[in-house]
């Protein structure tokens, strides 16, 4: 197999390595706020819930999560399994355990602001949302970044375990290649490209964090 053919056939896969980042983002980023404010919420039941949601899909591996989706309509419901299920489940898979990653993080990041910054606030006539949205957010966010990045650059990897479901983004691809042309090479080029998209978001987040300094502890 030429090269060009090889690089063309990986390139095309990459859209699909693309699709599960960017679909998993959008929906667990604001889900994950949502579990943390039940976790944090003063109602036992809600916080009790947020709390075993968080533990289990943290506990358990992505991969398994993800043939349960798939096959979960069919051997519990009898609903036959249409050929572009795979993709909902897989998107569903991701964005509920990533939602409890990252609810996790909006937790810490949130309760790590001090008491008094928000008595404060309240003494000089903030009101509750100009407090979080003017005082506390942006700090939040700050402290939260660099643990951010590190479950965001760890999603780019785990695009790969979509492998499962037969959906061909480019590590199945590069594995197809790599034995039907009995060669490392699409390994390694399939590496590399994962390295350089963790590069680039590295370089994404170093930017917004330095551009966040003004916010000192």
């Amino acid at each position: 197999m030429e090269l060009s053919v090889m690089l063309s056939m990986l390139g095309s896969s990459l859209v699909f390595t693309f699709f599960i980042f960017f679909i998993t983002l959008v929906g667990s980023l604001p889900l994950g706020v949502l579990i943390a404010l039940a976790r944090m919420s003063r109602l036992r039941v809600l916080s009790s819930i947020a709390k075993i949601y968080i533990s289990f899909m943290r506990g358990t591996p992505l991969m398994l999560q993800l043939m349960f989706f798939m096959f979960a309509p069919y051997y519990i419901f009898d609903i036959p399994i249409d050929v572009n299920w795979k993709y909902w489940a897989c998107s569903i898979g991701f964005i509920l355990n990533y939602a409890a990653y990252f609810a996790e993080i909006y937790r810490s990041g949130i309760q790590s602001i001090p008491v008094g910054q928000y008595e404060a606030a309240s003494v000089l006539g903030y009101s509750k949302s100009q407090t979080f949205m003017k005082i506390i957010l942006p700090q939040v966010i700050k402290r939260i970044l660099p643990a951010m990045g590190n479950e965001i650059i760890t999603l780019i990897k785990d695009t790969s375990l979509a492998f499962v479901l037969g959906i061909a983004e480019m590590f199945t691809v590069a594995k197809q290649i790599a034995n039907s042309q009995v060669t490392l090479l699409p390994y390694i080029i399939a590496a590399a490209v994962y390295w350089v998209i963790c590069l680039i978001i590295e370089y994404g987040l170093n930017k917004t964090e330095k551009k966040l300094d003004y916010y000192h502890d």
